[in-house]
């Protein structure tokens, strides 16, 4: 039961709030009775249901969560700067509330707020790195009972961007005609960045991102067996990749004259950075003439040739890196011959005798 004291001051009268849990209670003063006893129906009612905050939850703020969850627990990962920009979005809009009163309904307001600015994927980012703090803060704080964001849906996200390089064709006289692939090959190869065709190939051929690629180290490199083990990911997991082909031979012919005071495989003049390519990875598009194309999209076209020539989901996940399935469905529909393929082998088997 809760129990409403009202007191009398010099700077008018407040009530306070006692409700009891178990063997303790928890308090709150409010200086309109109407609060108090909306408050205390509230408290009252997560009694029934187990929901009552935690001392914790009374006493700290949204702030406070936050800068402990920055400090403690981002460290050295590697989206720490995307999550701590969010973070300290939520903590402009709400920091000064406390964790007892954060409620879906308030982190959905806010949820709503964000969208009239940001695309629903980013509006989805900043709901995840918000929920892992909170997230924490349950698990190994104990400041809160149950994750509040866990009861807020996400915005939902358009199907996500699939641009890839076209191959060569032939016209209706049997003239070969070059498709994206080559052209922009071609335009790589001519370039007078020292390291553009190679950092393109290697994106063609594995489906690495711009940045594993840019950062890999000769450490991560074994020639012998043809193999490439990244360690700096997007998601923080170890990712061997084989390497094979021509970009197994360009790797071999730069581990020949690579730089002796660098470990990196493409480093800039003073062997400390990684070489800068942007400039002429936009001269070789427009010599290519391809329109409406990035550097990422190298990794969609790796991703949908191997579809197209019959790798697995799953296969596809593994190369690029994905936990889920759920991020390599975009190319489902390149690889409808291998899947019908599975099909009629099912088919056979089943009804061969029918």
């Amino acid at each position: 039961m809760a129990s409403i004291v009202k007191r009398v001051g010099k700077k008018g009268s407040t009530y306070r709030v006692r409700v009891r849990k178990g063997g303790r209670y928890i308090s709150k003063t409010f200086t309109r009775l109407t609060d108090a006893k909306s408050w205390a129906s509230e408290m009252e009612s997560k009694i029934d249901s187990r929901q009552l905050p935690t001392a914790e939850a009374l006493k700290h703020t949204l702030s406070d969560l936050i800068e402990r969850y920055i400090e403690n627990e981002l460290g050295q990962v590697k989206t720490a700067g995307d999550k701590t920009r969010h973070l300290n979005w939520w903590k402009d809009q709400i920091g000064g509330v406390k964790l007892a009163d954060i409620t879906p309904t308030l982190l959905s307001e806010n949820r709503d707020k964000l969208k009239k600015k940001k695309k629903p994927g980013t509006v989805n980012r900043y709901l995840t790195s918000i929920s892992h703090a909170f997230s924490v803060a349950v698990r190994e704080w104990g400041w809160i009972d149950v994750n509040p964001v866990s009861k807020v849906r996400k915005l939902k996200e358009p199907r996500g961007r699939v641009r890839f390089l076209s191959e060569d064709s032939t016209d209706k006289r049997g003239r070969v005609v070059h498709g994206e692939r080559t052209r922009l090959l071609d335009a790589c190869r001519n370039s007078r960045s020292p390291v553009l065709y190679d950092v393109v190939v290697l994106a063609l051929s594995t489906g690495m991102r711009q940045g594993e690629i840019m950062n890999l180290t000769w450490k991560e490199v074994d020639l012998r067996v043809g193999r490439v083990t990244l360690h700096n990911t997007k998601n923080d997991e170890i990712r061997a990749i084989p390497i094979t082909g021509v970009a197994l031979g360009l790797l071999k012919k730069r581990a020949k004259v690579r730089r002796l005071n660098s470990q990196l495989v493409f480093p800039d003049k003073t062997g400390k950075a990684p070489a800068k390519f942007r400039d002429a990875w936009l001269a070789a598009l427009e010599r290519a003439e391809i329109d409406d194309f990035r550097f990422h999209d190298l990794r969609h076209t790796a991703a949908s040739y191997l579809a197209m020539s019959g790798a697995t989901l799953a296969e596809i996940a593994e190369i690029l890196g994905h936990k889920t399935l759920a991020m390599v469905k975009r190319y489902s529909h390149f690889s409808t011959d291998h899947v019908s393929g599975v099909l009629s082998k099912l088919d056979e088997r089943m009804f061969g005798n029918e």
